[in-house]
């Protein structure tokens, strides 16, 4: 899978250059998202001393080790085709007071530099992170626990700035004039829903290979189906409160947006988005019995996923394609070959360690967890 995305993208270059690159924007924000979304989940239960994933607190870790190789797919999409973002390399002449600072922001060297920043952070306390729950493994020293904690609460806040920001410059920047101030939130939230919806599929998986047999329990899955129904809730939430108030506003500047996303054959995506983030998963798992269903997860959280796929494709396509949605070949390699970078680091990281983490102090409460 991985090779194919590789021709693809290979092909794609020289046959359909932007296409190629913005497919790969897409794909790499989008492995970005389950990789940050992992250790996002690690770091909440640290901070907040929750014990019931510890069980299977492996998969998310493993999921962040797909960080370097997206930080890399990212650099090449910079490095190769910063003629995505149409202000790149620009000269900005704007008639306002902030006409100053959008040029500093949007300067390229600011724009690589920070870029850079945003992986390092990202990837450093990540690994630092996973280091000291693994040594844990080797020497039961609970002090792994405490540094964890304390690593982990910078980390979430150094994450909250961070992407944040990279919101705004890798995804809000391609459409330059149009803002939305809740932009960063709105993408967190996509994160950690897409996020579960993997933790939640390669733990049930792991259940019935049998690394976690025994150990994922009913109650586990209670809780997962949870937070995905918690989740595709407050992305429904964080997607109205946007697209209302700039409809009620109806300022040209900033509904320019939407309108373009509700005409011609855009309109369908536009509302499948909004059926597989969040009207399938709410009608689905809405009761407790499909919470506890290893199948019914199985699938609302594959919904959710491609679910993503289409929420990315929506923000970044429209300015670079035009007026109609473009589907093939380039889309479908590109993906593909992201899916198989994916799930090679996952397995590398799930090989790297013990599928459970046998010394952990949290650890008896996670296998008799009852909700």
């Amino acid at each position: 899978m991985a090779g194919m995305g590789v021709v693809t993208l290979a092909a794609g270059a020289l046959m359909s250059p932007d296409r190629a690159w913005a497919n790969l924007l897409l794909a790499s924000f989008y492995l970005l998202g389950l990789g940050l979304a992992g250790m996002v989940f690690v770091a909440i239960h640290y901070v907040t001393g929750a014990g019931w994933p510890t069980a299977f607190r492996r998969v998310p870790e493993a999921m962040s080790g797909v960080l370097p190789i997206v930080a890399l797919t990212f650099l090449l999409v910079l490095i190769v085709s910063p003629q995505l973002y149409p202000w790149f390399g620009a000269t900005h002449h704007e008639a306002n007071g902030s006409a100053w600072f959008r040029e500093l922001w949007l300067s390229p060297a600011f724009f690589i530099a920070r870029s850079l920043l945003y992986l390092f952070v990202w990837t450093g306390l990540s690994y630092a992170i996973i280091r000291h729950s693994r040594r844990q493994d080797e020497d039961g020293d609970v002090s792994h626990t405490r540094k964890n904690a304390r690593l982990s609460a910078g980390f979430l806040v150094a994450f909250g700035v961070t992407f944040w920001l990279a919101s705004f410059d890798w995804i809000m920047s391609l459409e330059p004039h149009w803002y939305s101030t809740v932009f960063g939130v709105y993408h967190f939230a996509g994160l950690f829903l897409s996020g579960l919806a993997m933790i939640t599929i390669v733990a049930i998986w792991l259940e019935r290979m049998g690394p976690l047999r025994s150990v994922l329990t009913e109650e586990h899955l209670h809780d997962l189906g949870k937070l995905l129904f918690a989740f595709s809730t407050f992305w429904m939430y964080i997607w109205f409160c946007q697209f209302m108030l700039i409809w009620y506003a109806n300022i040209p500047e900033e509904s320019v947006y939407f309108v373009q996303r509700l005409e011609g054959f855009w309109e369908p995506l536009f509302l499948l988005n909004l059926l597989l983030n969040w009207a399938v998963p709410f009608l689905v798992l809405l009761h407790v019995p499909a919470k506890r269903s290893p199948k019914l997860l199985l699938t609302v959280c594959w919904v959710i996923l491609v679910g993503r796929w289409v929420d990315l494709y929506l923000m970044i396509f429209p300015p670079l394609v035009g007026e109609t949605p473009a589907f093939g070949i380039w889309e479908v390699g590109v993906m593909v070959g992201a899916a198989g970078l994916f799930f090679l680091s996952l397995f590398r990281g799930l090989r790297q360690a013990r599928a459970v983490p046998v010394r952990d102090p949290y650890l008896e409460e996670s296998l008799s967890y009852h909700n």
